[in-house]
């Protein structure tokens, strides 16, 4: 009876704060991108008629949760990967599902309260994947994720790779869109990597030093290590399941980025604190989402 109080709390916890409303970001690579035998898995794999989808790799990421003792980082790398055709050639986005889980550990601590966070995942739980972490990357100094994840919200680093004409809303049910709502931007690697330059030039150019700036550089670091025929993809993920349709509709904030970048350029301070106000406002409103659930 105990354990199974247990797990109904830890469940109980896990939808309540983690699912389901995140957002990625994501490179897809060419397979010319990996070496062999990887490749060669890769190939094979896009062949799949039942490829997972983004919800399947959520489900299986927190599966682990429930079990007690909850199992913080999956014992094995994860398979699979998203699978995306551009301009006619097959390219791939690994989960990376085991050094993700990593990677979101050492972030947990300041997301929840120490009481949430204890429930969820024991002390115990997190020192032993933190071991495993530190020991794995000893023997994996160069690993990168494919995927970024932020919850409640988008960070506006990651609009400045993408153009508004590069947007794709879905607010009802659609043939192919998964629960029938989606928002996201693709673009070409070298596009991304152009605007990223672009954008740290403007704001070195125009403001102090300050976190965007800062972010865009780390953003750039990561983005050099993919092959120059990738295709970047921000995708709304979980949010558009919090936001109205009206909301999604009206959510132009890679537009608004953009103005408010050639705004500096241009030198109208009024225009670019304009921009700012808007997507601060739009990104207030959907955090605030987060203490009210």
């Amino acid at each position: 009876m105990e354990y199974r109080r247990d797990t109904i709390r830890r469940m109980s916890v896990v939808s309540s704060v983690l699912v389901p409303y995140a957002s990625y970001l994501r490179v897809y690579e060419p397979l010319a991108a990996f070496g062999e035998p990887e490749r060669g898995h890769w190939t094979r794999y896009a062949r799949r008629s039942d490829l997972p989808t983004a919800q399947d790799e959520l489900r299986r990421s927190l599966a682990g949760l429930v079990p007690t003792p909850p199992v913080a980082v999956p014992v094995h790398e994860s398979g699979d990967a998203f699978v995306a055709v551009v301009d006619g050639a097959i390219c791939v986005c690994p989960w990376r599902t085991r050094m993700r889980g990593w990677l979101a550990l050492s972030e947990l601590g300041g997301l929840f309260p120490a009481t949430v966070l204890d429930a969820m995942l024991p002390p115990v739980v997190r020192g032993q994947a933190a071991a495993d972490h530190e020991r794995w990357a000893e023997r994996n100094p160069d690993a990168r994720p494919w995927i970024r994840t932020t919850v409640w919200h988008v960070p506006v680093r990651w609009f400045v790779l993408f153009d508004d004409e590069e947007r794709e809303c879905v607010t009802a049910g659609a043939a192919g869109v998964e629960g029938g709502r989606l928002l996201r931007y693709r673009t070409p690697m070298v596009q991304a990597r152009r605007r990223l330059a672009r954008a740290l030039r403007t704001l070195r150019e125009t403001v102090d030093e300050g976190p965007l700036t800062e972010g865009l550089v780390e953003v750039g670091r990561w983005l050099e290590e993919f092959h120059p025929r990738a295709m970047v993809e921000l995708d709304y993920g979980g949010l558009v399941h919090a936001l109205s349709a009206e909301q999604l509709t009206a959510d132009r904030s890679a537009a608004d980025v953009a103005e408010g970048l050639a705004a500096l350029r241009s030198g109208d301070g009024d225009a670019a604190g304009a921009a700012y106000g808007r997507l601060a406002d739009r990104w207030r409103a959907v955090r605030d989402l987060q203490s009210s659930n």
